[in-house]
């Protein structure tokens, strides 16, 4: 009942009727508003609370002003005697309860059991929908204790009957080939413990290598074992994906010797899962492969030849100054021989570098495609063959049959030894074969027949292409799957749902006069106020043209108080150990109960549970590793905290836990210090550097060495509310959507600040389709451009003509509003992520009619915004202060994570993820505790007054000068930080 109760509410809720005043009696004072704040808490909730302390002070206040009394009577209220356990009776009885018998419960865990959505006897919305369901039938709901057993018999009975469903359809044959899959030389792990043998089970477990031939053969080695299993087509149809999930997550975490040991039915059901999901995964490694080899052998191809043309010639400098030397001594003394007339002005041995320079130039697309052809041939043919040959490629497109016809003739080749097509073949070459390859395909020795290696690596190169705009779909993929699937299948019976959903107008021409008025308004604006701007200017050239120049931002008062205020973090909390920041953070939020064993039970006390697993995350969080944990002397080894590593530690159960943390901070601030809740956000990426033996891992263009990206979403005050690990090339526009859609905190994000490299045209109207308003910090501002909002109107708008380009296509985005709207809801709902709808709109896809509409789309809501930004300094430093705010963020990200140099030292991508969440965790740990400690430190009398605007401004908790993360690290659970609130 914790939570902001408005004057309107306590008055429907808590009033007493003349009737229940009746009720109460004339009982003693305490004793009138013990019975009647039973009363209503109970007709509110349809549940006793459990102590008095839950009942908020409004509503006894409420309460007590009802019945004349006075709300310091409260305190004498004890809920634990016989007689409150007699008011209860009283009440229920008057609201027309029953207490809960025995003989109810069969019908609680037969109404319970087909809502089991997934394994978790704690799942807060099965313990809604049995209240809910006691209270119509009209009882009393049992003990906590006495509940859960019925949930977990729910969660029991309906666990039993998917395994049976999966188990029946499973045969004989499967079930021997999974029991062979944690078959080992070494059966006996007991007799012969120092022998290490690698079951076939964790070969499959292993994840993708880096980019090479012999990678590819080893993920088609573990998709042929899968696929040789047999899995049904529907086998775990009708079971939830959390279900096949944690079933997945139990299979991962244990070992051969302990899966041997369950029965039968729950192996075989645990190592199906498992093998259900790698099938999927291995496939879409295996589509990564595809994708990476192509682009790959192109880029290889690019720098060798660009070595090998640098190291014949060096470049010549000036070539514009020496046409005008020769000019000038051809035209001065144009009877005289060459020798006499043009050497003397440029030299001899200049003109042949020149020479052979551009004679390089003009061969270089040549040579880099010959390069690239040959070493597809020489080394990735083999393995790309084999690759093409497991992979079933679709399409849903009729424009895009000749690269579907072009590997069906592949498939029917395959296994002929020929280098060229016959001639009567029909090979398409249109949308398959690129220009500049046309001479290299057609071999000229061969009576212009088709070369078929050439042809091959252009089928390749066109495959990626298709692939990664989606026109191309894979068969059991699960990232490439057909995109059909992305869309919500309801769409057409949802319609008006999902429209208001969005917040956004059924009539798509009501949608576009909308968004072409706010262009007009914008447009109108900045056009009067440009001329009097001085911090914009526009410059026109002789030709007409403009290009917009904007001054930078003028400085602002230093806070003269931030530093002091650090320094009294210092004196009071001196080297604060970062572990009891993050056990600090534990006792009060309790967000280790978000983690929960993925076996069918719990052994180990939550006391264990809880004290290792703060050793764990902080290990993982600031990769010092586990081992370096247990160095303290403490009573837990390094093979308990990897017991509890393997069963506890998930990602989405940090997710969870990650989010209790950020509430709790919001919900601790103090809104006289940090003003009220915030709706905005920045998002930016940080290069880590990493292993690179694997998918993930990528050589980073602006920063170099290997590594991945971890882009965060960071509110105004230093709360990161969601972090995803990236690669160095994916796409930072569908990370930042990601982010917004998915931080399942508290928190509404009305606004998004990013970089440029965070924002795109496709970007712009997903947001505005999305109902938050993407702001961007533009560096390239001199080859902005608006767009007008209305044809005819050449004339309008005198101040911006320099920089004014064509009318929006107000008619493509109505013809496409529907379509639009159904990407949007699937990013909503999470039928898809924004990286797999973003990447159908990419710039080789740029004929699609949807990619169109949405590239109007984003135009028209990136000229309005590009308008205010212009106009408004403000909204300019609003943007560039909640930028520098995830600036310091990625500041702390080293001081935090020391071990091990920052880097994400594991090839598995599963552990990267878990460590920049242990990451992530360590760091909302610090922001909270540090608010609190700020907040006591300002409570102070001294501090009464002092701090400025400017001192409130720049007001940070991301502050670790008094922290220590090195050292012994040893956990006392039972010495706490001395903090007052």
């Amino acid at each position: 009942m914790h939570r902001p109760w408005t004057p309107e509410e306590l008055a429907h809720h808590f009033t007493l009727t003349t009737g229940e005043q009746a009720f109460l009696g004339h009982k003693g004072a305490a004793a009138t508003l013990h019975l009647a704040a039973l009363l209503k808490t109970f007709q509110l909730q349809g549940e006793f609370l459990d102590r008095p302390q839950a009942v908020p002070a409004a509503v006894i206040d409420v309460l007590a002003q009802q019945l004349g009394l006075s709300p310091v009577l409260w305190a004498e209220v004890d809920w634990s005697t016989r007689t409150a356990r007699r008011y209860r009776d009283e009440v229920a009885d008057f609201c027309g309860f029953r207490g809960f018998q025995a003989s109810d419960e069969a019908a609680l865990i037969a109404h319970l059991t087909p809502l089991v959505a997934d394994l978790n006897t704690d799942s807060e919305v099965l313990k809604q929908r049995g209240r809910e369901f006691l209270r119509g039938q009209r009882l009393v709901p049992p003990t906590a204790q006495r509940f859960g057993r019925c949930l977990r018999a729910a969660v029991g009975a309906q666990a039993e009957h998917w395994m049976q469903r999966v188990q029946r359809q499973l045969s004989s044959q499967t079930c021997r080939a999974l029991d062979a899959l944690i078959s080992t030389d070494a059966a006996a792990d007991d007799l012969q413990p120092l022998l290490v043998v690698r079951s076939t089970l964790a070969t499959l477990k292993d994840t993708a290598g880096r980019v090479k031939v012999d990678t590819v053969l080893a993920e088609l080695a573990k998709l042929t074992e899968l696929r040789a299993l047999g899995l049904p087509p529907q086998l775990f149809q009708g079971v939830p994906p959390r279900v096949l999930q944690q079933y997945r997550r139990r299979a991962a975490s244990e070992p051969p010797r302990e899966l041997r040991r369950h029965p039968a039915p729950l192996r075989h059901v645990l190592l199906a899962a498992l093998c259900w999901e790698r099938l999927v995964e291995v496939t879409d490694d295996l589509v990564e492969l595809l994708i990476s080899v192509a682009h790959h052998i192109g880029t290889r191809a690019e720098s060798k030849v660009e070595a090998e043309v640098l190291r014949h010639l060096r470049r010549v400098q000036g070539k514009s100054a020496l046409l005008f030397k020769l000019a000038k001594a051809a035209r001065a003394q144009p009877e005289r021989a060459v020798r006499d007339v043009i050497y003397p002005v440029v030299p001899e041995t200049v003109l042949d570098d020149l020479i052979r320079e551009m004679e390089a130039e003009g061969t270089y697309g040549r040579e880099v495609r010959l390069v690239t052809r040959n070493s597809y041939g020489h080394h990735y043919r083999r393995a790309i063959s084999l690759l093409l040959g497991v992979l079933t490629f679709r399409c849903n497109n009729d424009r895009h049959q000749p690269i579907m016809r072009a590997l069906a003739l592949l498939t029917k080749y395959r296994d002929r030894r020929i280098g060229t097509f016959p001639l009567g073949e029909d090979v398409p070459l249109g949308g398959v074969v690129k220009d500049d390859w046309q001479a290299l395909v057609l071999d000229d020795a061969e009576g212009r027949r088709i070369n078929r290696v050439t042809y091959e690596m252009c089928v390749l190169t066109t495959l990626r292409d298709k692939i990664r705009c989606k026109e191309v779909w894979i068969e059991g993929a699960g990232r490439f799957r057909n995109p059909d699937e992305d869309l919500p299948g309801d769409f057409e019976q949802k319609r008006a749902e999902y429209y208001s959903a969005l917040n956004q107008p059924g009539e798509a021409q009501t949608f576009t006069a909308q968004l072409r008025t706010r262009m007009e308004r914008a447009l109108d604006a900045l056009n009067t106020d440009l001329p009097d701007n001085a911090r914009v200017r526009l410059i026109t050239s002789k030709k007409g043209k403009g290009r917009l120049s904007v001054s930078p931002l003028t400085a602002l008062p230093e806070p003269q108080n931030i530093t002091r205020l650090a320094a009294a973090l210092v004196q009071r909390w001196p080297m604060t150990n970062l572990l009891d920041v993050l056990k600090e953070t534990e006792l009060r939020t309790g967000f280790t109960d978000a983690f929960h064993t993925v076996a069918a039970r719990e052994v180990l006390s939550r006391e264990v549970v809880q004290r290792r697993l703060l050793l764990c995350l902080h290990g993982i969080g600031t990769n010092a590793g586990l081992k370096r944990m247990c160095s303290g002397g403490g009573e837990d080894s390094f093979a308990d905290l990897q017991y509890i590593r393997r069963r506890y530690v998930q990602k989405e159960q940090l997710r969870d836990a990650i989010s209790r943390v950020c509430n709790a901070i919001f919900q601790a601030r103090d809104a006289a210090l940090w003003g009220e809740a915030t709706t905005t956000c920045a998002s930016d990426s940080k290069k880590f550097g990493a292993w690179n033996q694997n998918l993930m891992t990528e050589w980073h263009a602006r920063y170099g060495g290997p590594g991945v990206m971890v882009y965060w979403h960071v509110e105004q005050h230093s709360v990161c509310i969601y972090s995803q690990l990236k690669r160095c090339s994916s796409s930072e526009v569908a990370a930042m959507i990601e982010g917004v859609l998915r931080h399942d905190t508290e928190m509404e994000v009305d606004k998004n600040y990013v970089d440029t490299h965070g924002q795109s045209e496709v970007g712009f109207a997903f947001c505005h389709l999305l109902g938050f308003q993407l702001l961007p910090r533009l560096k390239n501002m001199g080859r902005q451009k608006l767009y007008r909002a209305n044809r005819g109107e050449p004339e309008k708008y005198a101040q911006l003509q320099a920089i004014l380009t064509r009318p929006i296509q107000w008619e493509l985005i109505e013809q496409q509003y529907d379509e639009m709207i159904k990407l949007a809801t699937a990013l909503r709902l999470g039928t898809a992520d924004a990286e797999s709808i973003l990447r159908r709109f990419t710039r080789q896809n740029v004929q699609h009619p949807t990619y169109r509409a949405l590239a109007e789309l984003g135009k028209a809501v990136k000229t309005a915004f590009l308008c205010d930004y212009l106009r408004q300094e403000e909204l300019r430093r609003e943007i560039h202060e909640g930028l520098q705010v995830i600036e310091s963020w990625n500041s702390a990200n080293d001081f935090i994570l020391y071990g091990k140099g920052g880097e994400f030292t594991s090839n598995r991508i599963d552990e990267q993820e878990l460590q920049m969440l242990g990451l992530h965790l360590l760091q909302v740990s610090l922001i909270y505790v540090n608010t609190l400690m700020m907040q006591q430190v300002l409570a102070q009398p001294e501090w009464q007054g002092r701090l400025t605007g400017a001192d409130l401004r720049a007001l940070t908790p991301l502050k670790w000068q008094h922290i220590n993360p090195y050292g012994t690290f040893t956990l006392d659970m039972h010495e706490r930080l001395p903090l007052e609130f």
